[in-house]
């Protein structure tokens, strides 16, 4: 059980996500099981098999950041900083000389910046290297997400980043939960970020991984998942620094798991191993019982072997409850945000236990022998929610749970 002086709870939420840019906007399009895997604009799919994704579309860098700051980040970066805007003001966390050093940045990826390797490769086969402007490279590394973030905001304390693919948002905010525990930090700014990307949107093509249409989750007819883009911040703090300032509370998170399944570089092991051994970790992490789990935000790609897998994974480790427990997957609206994911999907399972509601997973029509779960479909559900489990998978096998629950002095 965690000691009582190092409980950490979070504070303050930011959303750049293909249903909405902002906490308000992207709760009440969820709510609604609004669709944001459409026809890409980005750029033009025809030559590819699949001609649907999940873009942000209403999200405008000047409302966020300055032009300078604009100049100097690619999208990655723009969302990361945007996002925490959002989370620092919801929290009405003021950052100073004398606590930025006490304020941490752990942020995940899949891709970093892959728009500016894209834009670099194209100037180089259309006009010639040397045309490539001095300040691109510099804004490519993975690590300028983070540090972008403390630079805007003058932030001193640990700065990571984590680039463990589609598992890293829940990696992220496990390291920043660890710095407050540990007493390294008494505020961490969370999550991950990742921008459509050609080169990702390519590759799961060429895997034959992609819907060509839109994302159904657990459903028998479900085809694949949808490449997206987005981020997702938490403001996580010491539960005594935040009742010291008079901060609101969204939820406590009591603890995580880690594990990988050793099996392939881009399928799960069909027995569930590592999400068994992640969510098992998870659960004795955070010293709950798993018949005290009330929802689980599933991973929930719309691929046939991720959810066939989950399904194994959830009534394994929880027995005859895993058929009262809901499951659901915000995927089906958002598509897959990569390194985003689990980071927005932690900032819902936040809202959702705010609100009391349950997001649904939109999309399903014809129940699968293999996926016989309660997966809310197409409509939100009103309910008390006390503990919930967030789940990410990824790519070579990296597997994550969090558990956050509903906050009590």
């Amino acid at each position: 059980m965690l000691m009582s002086e190092n409980r950490v709870v979070i504070t303050g939420v930011g959303l750049v996500t293909p249903i909405g840019t902002g906490t308000d906007v992207f709760w009440d399009s969820a709510v609604r099981g609004e669709n944001g895997v459409r026809p890409l604009e980005l750029f033009d799919p025809s030559e590819y098999r699949t001609k649907t994704g999940g873009e942000v579309r209403d999200f405008k860098a000047e409302d966020h950041l300055s032009e300078e700051d604009i100049n100097r980040m690619g999208r990655s970066g723009q969302f990361a900083v945007a996002a925490t805007r959002m989370a620092l003001n919801d929290s009405a966390l003021k950052v100073s000389e004398e606590n930025g050093y006490r304020i941490g940045v752990s942020m995940g990826t899949t891709m970093g910046e892959p728009q500016i390797l894209e834009k670099a490769v194209h100037i180089k086969y259309d006009s010639g290297s040397e045309q490539i402007p001095q300040n691109l490279p510099r804004q490519y590394p993975c690590a300028s997400i983070p540090a972008n973030i403390a630079r805007v905001f003058k932030i001193k304390g640990p700065n990571i980043i984590i680039p463990t693919a589609c598992a890293a948002g829940n990696y992220a905010i496990g390291y920043a939960f660890d710095q407050i525990q540990l007493n390294k930090a008494d505020v961490m700014i969370a999550g991950g970020s990742d921008p459509f990307s050609g080169i990702a949107f390519t590759g799961f093509n060429r895997l034959l991984a992609t819907t060509p249409d839109i994302c159904r989750p657990f459903d028998l007819n479900r085809s694949g998942m949808a490449v997206s883009e987005g981020a997702g911040i938490v403001i996580i703090e010491r539960l005594s620094h935040a009742l010291a300032r008079g901060a609101s509370i969204y939820a406590e998170i009591l603890g995580y798991g880690l594990g990988c399944d050793a099996y392939k570089m881009t399928i799960p092991d069909p027995t569930g191993s590592g999400g068994i051994i992640a969510l098992k970790r998870a659960i004795k992490n955070s010293g709950i019982a798993p018949d005290e789990i009330d929802y689980i935000s599933a991973h929930g790609t719309g691929t046939k072997e991720n959810d066939k897998s989950e399904t194994l994974i959830v009534k394994e480790v929880l027995g005859e409850k895993a058929r009262t427990t809901p499951v659901s997957s915000i995927k089906s609206m958002i598509g897959h945000t990569m390194g985003a994911a689990s980071a927005i999907e932690a900032a819902a399972c936040a809202l959702m236990i705010k609100n009391g509601v349950i997001l649904p997973t939109i999309n399903y029509s014809d129940p699968d022998p293999d996926c016989d779960l309660d997966y809310v479909p197409n409509r939100s559900r009103s309910t008390d929610l006390e503990t919930v489990v967030s789940n990410a998978y990824a790519f070579a096998g990296n597997t994550s749970s969090l558990v956050l629950r509903k906050f009590k002095g």
